[in-house]
This record gives structure tokens, sequence and C-alpha cells, in this order.
């Protein structure tokens, strides 16, 4: 998973384009999930304003699915950003690790 392995820039092109497709339900989610990567995006380029409100768009978006939405550990990932999110604060020099989407097995 492009995701995982830290190419944000590219999963956020890959959802980008299922996002095109998608059914109208299932839009805020992919939309969630990109806002997270591109957040993630724009962290890795220093631009930490940009990161935090991408992302906390996202996890809102992604918390309106139940946990276990399209195999995605839904609500780890909300609350692991969301936590990712608190522990930026305000310094800019900070280095926080990036969150993982967990499967659902």
């Amino acid at each position: 998973m492009r995701f995982n392995a830290r190419q944000f820039f590219e999963a956020h092109e890959v959802w980008e384009q299922l996002w095109l497709r998608a059914p109208a339900t299932e839009k805020a989610f992919l939309q969630g999930i990109i806002q997270i990567a591109a957040a993630f995006h724009h962290y890795g380029l220093g631009n930490l304003p940009g990161a935090k409100s991408l992302a906390a768009a996202g996890v809102e978006k992604i918390s309106r699915y139940p946990g276990g939405h399209r195999g995605m550990d839904v609500v780890r990932l909300a609350s692991e950003v969301q936590a990712w999110i608190d522990a930026l604060g305000g310094d800019k020099t900070a280095w926080q690790p990036l969150p993982p989407i967990h499967r659902i097995r």
C-alpha cells in the first residue's frame, strides 16, 4: 500500500482516481483519506499549518464511517491521526511519527 510505504503523493493520486468514479456514499470517505495523505505530504514539505488543517478535515470525514469500512481500521486511523495533530502543537520543528493504515482482519 502506497500510504504505508510513505508514498503519500502517490497514494493521493490513486485514491483520487477512485474518488472520481465512486458512488456518492463513498466520496466523503475517499476524500478523507485523500486529505490525510495530502496532509502527510505537506508535513514532509514542512507545511505544518496545511498538514494540520488537511489532517483534521480528513479525520472529520472518515469518522463518519464504520470501523471496518473498506477493510480499514477507520476508528484507529482517525484516533491516531488526531493524536498526531495534537502532538504537533505549535512547534514547527517537532518531528512526529506518521500513523499507518491498519487493516481489519
